[in-house]
């Protein structure tokens, strides 16, 4: 007979399917005592990984992935009254820029966007940037392997594809997903992400960036339309420009050179330090290939296009950053602490923008923003606001590096050989407009 006042009966443990193997510890639960993890989950992740998908890279975990990070926060769609917000300061930016540059206005539509459609909005602008970078990868692991061995590895080298994209789509996933949380508007890189022409800015965003820096939040809405406002005149203005910056980006990113005996030791080193009985979620599979996995020093061909890309990154928030700034000097008394703020923001960078230039390989900061800025001032205040926006005309009459080191002397005579001068300026411009090139 069971006794009365004895509690009721403990439930079993569940049977470990894997005791005597060696996974046992894995899927015990190990010292920390937790139980078994969630198996279907666990495979899941990794079923979804290893999933069948087109192209270079598994685009629909990463977006599934970066809309998890993203959602982390909140991210409410914006409300009708938030997006005529936005519209009404787009449309009052423009008509303030229509006095500080000779472009027109690029800004077909206007509305706000939540994370989630910032996401989906630019995806297409990221597939293009981030590809060249897988595609890269594959080809040097396939290419360092002996030929030999390449004929013995037959199908191993499509299988080694698919493993490297489900690696980088699991960091663009986690990378998009974090910088959506932190970009302000759809320019706000420097790259053109989205359509020419849709201009958006995303409310939640802004209001964080707001918490903390003494002004209104209307004023700094205006701001940052003007700012973006800005961004599509020069993108609109400027026809070449568009495919010069993602072409740049793309051609920094094909310049991939993977070192595989480097690799392997980092691999190597990571193993040593895992403890699989602690191991209990995907997360933490997801870890082990950390954003480091892949860092390897710029080739030589990436170092040049790093080089071009960072001066015209720089031009183009230099050029921003002086138009907004005269549009706003006799309107906006909290502009120049809001200017400061951008500035001190873009030169260094969130943690998203550093996890995803792991990514791409590259950081998307205009390095020398503050040069680029008094460049194109000084140029305005000697010459004129067309001559300023005369200058993009044609990559070749671009400043360089070697300006940026002397932004006050840009075009200041013929004493410097560099310099472009005046006669060379105007004989460019009219091949420009006689359709020579």
């Amino acid at each position: 007979m069971n006794d009365s006042t004895s509690g009721p009966e403990e439930p079993d443990e569940p049977q470990n399917p894997f005791k005597g193997t060696p996974f046992e510890a894995f899927f015990s639960g190990g010292a920390g005592g937790q139980g078994m993890p969630d198996l279907g989950q666990l495979f899941g992740q990794l079923q979804s990984m290893m999933a069948p998908y087109d192209g270079p890279l598994n685009w629909d975990l990463a977006l599934d992935l970066a809309r998890k990070v993203a959602a982390q926060t909140p991210d409410p769609t914006p409300s009708q009254r938030q997006k005529d917000a936005v519209a009404d300061a787009l449309g009052l930016a423009d008509h303030w820029l229509d006095e500080a540059t000779s472009f027109p206005s690029g800004v077909r539509t206007a509305t706000a966007w939540s994370k989630a459609e910032w996401l989906t909005e630019t995806l297409a602008v990221w597939k293009g940037l981030v590809e060249p970078v897988v595609t890269s990868s594959t080809n040097a692991m396939s290419g360092q392997l002996p030929e030999e061995m390449k004929a013995m590895a037959g199908p191993m080298l499509g299988m080694l594809g698919k493993v490297t994209g489900a690696m980088y789509a699991n960091q663009a996933g986690s990378g998009l997903g974090a910088l959506a949380g932190e970009v302000l508007a759809v320019s706000d890189i420097g790259v053109p992400l989205a359509e020419p022409g849709r201009a958006a800015l995303l409310p939640v965003n802004i209001t964080a960036f707001a918490d903390g820096l003494s002004v209104g939040e209307d004023d700094v809405l205006l701001y940052l339309a003007l700012r973006e406002a800005a961004h599509q005149r020069l993108f609109a203005g400027v026809g070449w420009l568009r495919d010069y910056v993602i072409g740049a980006v793309r051609e920094y990113a094909g310049g991939v050179e993977l070192n595989l005996a480097a690799i392997q030791s980092r691999v190597e080193e990571q193993m040593r330090g895992l403890d699989l009985s602690n191991l209990q979620n995907p997360e933490e599979l997801q870890a082990l290939f950390n954003d480091q996995l892949f860092e390897v020093p710029d080739s030589p061909q990436q170092k040049a296009a790093l080089s071009k890309l960072e001066v015209v990154l720089a031009l183009v928030e230099g050029w921003v950053d002086e138009v907004v700034a005269m549009a706003t000097e006799s309107r906006m008394p909290a502009a120049t602490k809001l200017q400061e703020a951008v500035r001190r923001r873009r030169a260094a960078g969130g943690p998203a923008e550093q996890t995803f230039a792991t990514l791409v390989g590259l950081e998307l900061r205009p390095r020398r923003l503050r040069d680029a800025a008094a460049l194109w001032g000084s140029l305005r205040a000697r010459q004129g606001i067309e001559a300023r926006d005369g200058v993009w005309m044609s990559p070749a009459l671009l400043p360089t590096a070697a300006d940026l080191d002397d932004p006050l002397g840009f075009r200041e005579g013929a004493e410097r050989p560099e310099a472009l001068s005046e006669a060379d300026f105007d004989a460019e411009l009219r091949k420009l407009l006689d359709g020579d090139e």
